[in-house]
């Protein structure tokens, strides 16, 4: 450590490290504008000038690293004289727009001129005008506003590894802009709102829509992936207007997905149910709550006295206060079949494991960020976790080695060392071959079911790498837990990760998909949602999700839910389908608008307020849940705070199967063409889907197919009737594979159990 002298405060720092940093850690401010603690050192805004002792001018405290018996002033005549006179030439081109600007309030430019401007400028000229572009749903340009920080071109560069943006020109024609006709579409792309200092770049969706001043910050935990990123959800008289991040260095660090920023839209949705609603000779009446809830026991009580006759579908994004009392109000009747599962089709793992295998993270978010090997398999992390993608890309850039096993060549925003890309069955031959090859290099016992695999060099470099990386992981993600050979991808990596010393991380994808597991939200039975829709139900109970999108079961699930003789619907949304099926649909508040806890990929319990208000007569779940409870005559449902519901049910969290390579599944194959669902990261839950900013941005799905057939069309017969879609020939899909966009209406019929494919 050494010694230097700010302001006459004497501040201990480590040699190199930059002033601006040192300064900060001692509470001491320097205006900025370039700088960013994520982003690297541009020093192009020169506002951070200060006056350092023995140099012959002002220098820029983000580019100048300290010494030892350095004196810094950062409020002399000389520094605020220089401070002064660059914030005169920022201002020269900046427009009056302050009264309009959404930036108002919460502008960094604003902040920094109010201390450092002069109060009259000398700049009589006519000022720059730079003519805006559109660049996608999400953000608003104003480039005349710009300050020419390079904030934003230099968290594509470094961060989001899309150079989507960059600088042309020179001096004062200088511009930032994109490529020429592109939009952005990067997937993390909101962040550059939050890094641009002035309002150059803005939230299109919040355009207008309100003061920062006039809004109230509630801390909350985002609810659209596992990663349980934290957020701020900014209300104006209790209606959400824009979500932005929080900052937590073990989670999302300063970032933030645009799935969980924009999604707020879908709560605003016009699609809100609002009222309870009770079918009655087929027609939908409006209902008191009271009479809601006395309709709804007297529905549910002929089928609890056969409870094998009921069935509960329940989103993985419904918080642990709701599965909790969700599970304990059914268990006690006898009711097993709960599942969140939805999109899963293999649940061999379980059955050999006696139990449910969760999946989960074993490392954290950080050492996932320090490894030096990394294997993903059946993954496009990019779309699933997009945050957790930045952490393997910092991982890669830091000199990690990453592979894949996959069934497409996705894009990812790294350097890929190596990569198979091949159908689930050759992908798992090749985790054998794998799990061969590091059983050589070790000289153990080859397991079995591997001893027939003939290892290449390549394999043997994968393999070797596994062994002697100080830290490696293997990571299963969306696709591999979605195919019909999950089981084989889960065990085959646990025995190499077993062989070689590496982790191994099961990559949940929904925000609650771990704390469903911990409650019990999983059958009890030892079922499944396959083993479920197999079974005559007389009664569903069907709950945060739109059954006939939300699900890879498709015609088998609609065709359940239309011969039970009882669909009771607790949903945040009116739909179509919905009223279909339903015998009465009690109108339920979405994450924003109750108490709760998520449990997040890394285990982290997670625990929110109250943001916003619910339309209309909607009701948070535990509380409806608490007083059916009560109707049913049942004790310990007379809590009043969900606290309450959180302590108990962490007294009681259940016993789960682990992932371990020594576990014995029967025997599976996959026939080719194998259809496998791809889920877009806008189509993954409800609130997503009716987020119409995000249904107009890059990512949305598409009812299109994706495969290697040179057809113009694709056949998929399901149970319901063959369903025709255009087929996009790709030849980064896999021969014998077929990628079906999941989530939408087109392909609602789509039974990922049961589908063949013809080309037309």
């Amino acid at each position: 450590m050494i010694k230097i002298e700010i302001n006459g405060q004497i501040v201990e720092a480590h040699e190199g490290d930059m002033l601006i940093d040192v300064a900060d850690e001692a509470k001491i401010p320097i205006p900025r504008f370039c700088y960013h603690k994520k982003l690297s050192i541009a020093a192009n805004c020169r506002m951070c000038l200060v006056e350092v002792e023995g140099a012959p001018k002002a220098l820029p405290a983000c580019a100048t690293p300290v010494t030892d018996g350095m004196k810094v002033h950062t409020r002399s005549p000389k520094a605020r004289a220089a401070q002064k006179a660059v914030m005169e030439f920022l201002l020269i081109n900046h427009p009056l727009d302050c009264p309009i600007c959404d930036q108002g309030g919460e502008c960094e430019l604003q902040d920094v001129a109010f201390e450092y401007g002069n109060d009259v400028g000398k700049y009589s000229e006519a000022k720059r005008v730079v003519p805006d572009h559109d660049v996608g749903p999400l953000i608003a340009t104003d480039m005349t506003r710009c300050i020419h920080c390079t904030r934003c071109v230099r968290f594509g560069q470094e961060i989001s590894g899309l150079m989507e943006l960059g600088a042309v020109g020179r001096s004062e024609w200088m511009e930032i802009t994109t490529y020429v006709g592109k939009s952005i579409t990067s997937e993390i792309s909101g962040n550059i709102i939050d890094l641009c200092p002035v309002g150059a770049l803005t939230s299109k969706p919040f355009r207008f829509k309100a003061r920062a001043w006039e809004m109230v910050a509630h801390p909350s935990i985002a609810a659209h992936d596992s990663l349980g990123s934290h957020i701020e959800v900014h209300t104006y008289q209790d209606k959400v207007m824009r979500v932005v991040p929080r900052d937590n260095e073990a989670i999302n660090e300063t970032w933030l997905s645009d799935r969980d920023r924009f999604a707020y839209e879908g709560i605003n949705s016009q699609d809100r149910l609002t009222v309870p609603l009770a079918k009655s000779k087929g027609q939908w009446d409006e209902q008191e709550w009271e009479d809601a809830l006395n309709q709804t026991v007297e529905l549910l009580k002929p089928h609890l006295n056969n409870p094998d006759t009921v069935g509960v579908l329940v989103s993985p994004n419904a918080t642990v206060e709701e599965l909790y009392l969700l599970r304990k109000l059914l268990h006690a009747h006898g009711v097993k079949d709960i599942e969140t599962r939805l999109r899963q089709i293999d649940f061999r793992l379980d059955e050999a494991a006696g139990k449910p295998v969760a999946p989960g993270l074993v490392n954290t978010l950080p050492e996932i960020e320090a490894m030096e090997s990394v294997l993903l398999v059946g993954s496009n992390l990019r779309y699933e976790i997009p945050l957790l993608n930045l952490r393997v890309r910092k991982a890669q850039l830091e000199g990690a080695r990453v592979r894949v096993l996959n069934v497409a060549d996705y894009p990812f925003t790294f350097d890929l060392e190596d990569k198979v890309i091949a159908d689930p069955q050759a992908l798992v031959d090749t985790l054998k071959v794998l799990v061969r090859a590091a059983a050589e290099l070790k000289g153990t016992e080859i397991p079995a079911g591997a001893e027939d695999a003939v290892v290449s060099e390549q394999h043997q470099a994968w393999a070797k790498d596994l062994v002697e990386s100080g830290k490696a992981t293997i990571m299963v993600g969306a696709m591999a837990q979605q195919s019909p050979l999950y089981a084989d991808f889960v065990l085959w990596s646990a025995r190499l990760a077993d062989l070689t010393g590496a982790t191994i991380n099961v990559v949940p994808q929904s925000a609650n998909e771990v704390g469903a597991y911990q409650v019990g939200a999983v059958p009890a039975n030892g079922g499944n949602i396959d083993s479920m829709l197999a079974s005559d139900k007389k009664a569903w109970i069907v709950v945060g999700i739109d059954p006939e999108l939300d699900t890879v079961y498709g015609a088998r699930l609609k065709q359940a839910l239309d011969q039970a003789d009882t669909v009771i619907s607790l949903t945040a949304y009116d739909s179509e389908y919905l009223r279909s099926v339903s015998d009465i649909m009690l109108p339920i508040a979405v994450h924003t608008e109750t108490a709760g806890t998520f449990v997040n990929a890394t285990g982290d319990w997670q625990s929110f307020k109250i943001a916003s208000a619910a339309p209309g007569d909607a009701k948070p779940l535990w509380k409806i849940l608490r007083v059916l409870g009560n109707l049913l005559d049942m004790d310990g449902f007379d809590y009043v705070h969900a606290d309450e519901v959180l302590e108990e049910a962490k007294a009681q969290t259940q016993s789960l199967g682990s992932v371990q390579g020594d576990l014995a599944i029967p025997a599976r194959t996959c026939d080719k063409p194998v259809v496998l669902g791809e889920w877009s990261l806008y189509s993954v839950d409800p609130i997503v889907r009716r987020s119409e900013p995000l249904q107009k941005a890059a990512g949305a799905a598409r009812p299109v197919v994706r495969s290697a057939i040179e057809a113009d069309e694709i056949v998929l017969n399901t149970p319901a009737g063959p369903i025709t879609l255009p087929n996009e020939y790709d030849e980064s899909v896999a021969p014998g594979v077929v990628l079906v966009p999941m989530g939408l209406s087109e392909t609602a019929d789509v039974t990922l159990t049961d589908v063949s494919v013809a080309a037309s």
